[in-house]
């Protein structure tokens, strides 16, 4: 049976999602629709729907008066990206101390505690997280009891961090700080205590912020 057309489209969706992020598409590179469409044997109609998908999620652009891009998360972008983290994904972990059920809460420190063998498996070396409820942060923002909040994080925002955490997650200081304070916030929204929860991911996420400035000065220092 072959495939309708709206499961290739979502096929080709995160497969081109997946190299974008990965950077087997380099950032800035162009989009050329017949190269795509032969090397992921698609026609162009279920080709452009996919398309359509990766630029609502940020991570194409349409140049006016010339060609689709995949994104350049350059400094100015991470910027503005960081700045709506500390913001939105704070009030989220207030909210998700305040609405997550006693089951959710479980289920994220379990996850935790699979971060802790993956980083221990990696000898401490990375803490790279897949995408979806495996993902600490989406976890948690996912839960927080407010479907607009969510969502807008998860269609606009996430992908984008996903390809600026490529930046820090291989950083073995910030590696262990990282689950550290993940581990604080975890007590903090299983405590109940919204107030704490969210100025410890809004510390968390400017300490995230922090590490790539001084990423970016030694490297134009260099």
């Amino acid at each position: 049976m072959r495939e309708s057309s709206s499961t290739l489209s979502t096929s080709v969706f995160d497969q081109i999602k997946n190299e974008i992020i990965g950077g087997q598409l380099p950032q800035g590179s162009k989009i050329v629709e017949t190269e795509l469409a032969k090397k992921f044997n698609i026609s162009r109609g279920p080709l452009r729907e996919a398309l359509h998908k990766l630029e609502n999620i940020n991570l194409i652009v349409k140049k006016p008066h010339s060609s689709t891009q995949v994104v350049t998360v350059d400094f100015e972008l991470m910027k503005q990206v960081y700045q709506m983290r500390i913001v939105m994904e704070g009030y989220a972990a207030r909210l998700a101390a305040e609405n997550m059920t006693d089951k959710e809460i479980q289920g994220l420190k379990d996850l935790l505690n699979t971060h802790q063998d993956s980083i221990e498996n990696a000898g401490g070396e990375s803490y790279i997280q897949k995408e979806g409820d495996v993902d600490f942060h989406y976890y948690i923002f996912s839960k927080c009891g407010n479907e607009l909040l969510a969502n807008y994080l998860e269609s606009k925002v996430y992908q984008l961090v996903r390809m600026c955490r490529i930046r820090t997650s291989t950083m073995k200081d910030r590696v262990a700080l990282a689950y550290n304070e993940h581990s604080k916030i975890v007590d903090a929204i299983s405590n109940r205590d919204g107030e704490f929860a969210e100025m410890l991911m809004r510390k968390h996420i400017s300490g995230a912020w922090e590490t790539i400035m001084k990423l970016q000065e030694t490297q134009g220092d260099s």
